[in-house]
């Protein structure tokens, strides 16, 4: 378990070293692999925004996929219920670059739609109660464990 923990954060480093390195020329990548010209129309926007979603990976999502999602050496047992209410929260607490707002309190993922999604954090939220703790998640939950009670026939 130590080498996963010792990898996570080794990766988590190397990811955001390059993302911060990489920050002028992002918004032109992400253009291309996301094939919407809006990153490299409103560059300095863009940059913005990249900023504070690095910030925000920096704080814990970056490891938490590396370690519990790329890295798990077992799957999740936690049973979680609900579905999205499109709050924005779980998407770095509404700082996500990707992040669209669609009405006053509804948000959309605008590359919900892309197949690069799913290897990221977005794709597998939630998969424990940390996840909904972490985002304050008001429309998903975790099930609670029954235990199976035996009583002995005299």
């Amino acid at each position: 378990m130590a080498l996963f923990g010792f990898v996570a954060k080794a990766l988590t480093r190397t990811v955001l070293f390059f993302m911060k390195i990489g920050l002028w020329i992002m918004p032109l990548w992400m253009s291309i692999l996301f094939w919407d010209r809006q990153y490299v129309r409103d560059y300095y926007e863009t940059i913005r925004k990249l900023r504070t979603h690095i910030q925000a990976l920096s704080e814990g999502p970056v490891e938490h996929y590396f370690r519990d999602i790329f890295l798990r050496p077992e799957p999740a047992v936690a049973t979680i219920e609900g579905s999205c209410v499109q709050c924005g929260r779980c998407c770095l607490n509404k700082r996500c670059v990707f992040l669209q707002k669609a009405s006053e309190d509804k948000f959309i993922c605008g590359i919900y739609s892309s197949p690069f999604r799913k290897w990221s954090n977005c794709g597998s939220f939630p998969i424990n109660a940390h996840d909904i703790a972490r985002y304050d998640c008001p429309s998903y939950f975790v099930v609670p464990a029954t235990k199976t009670i035996y009583l002995a026939r005299t």
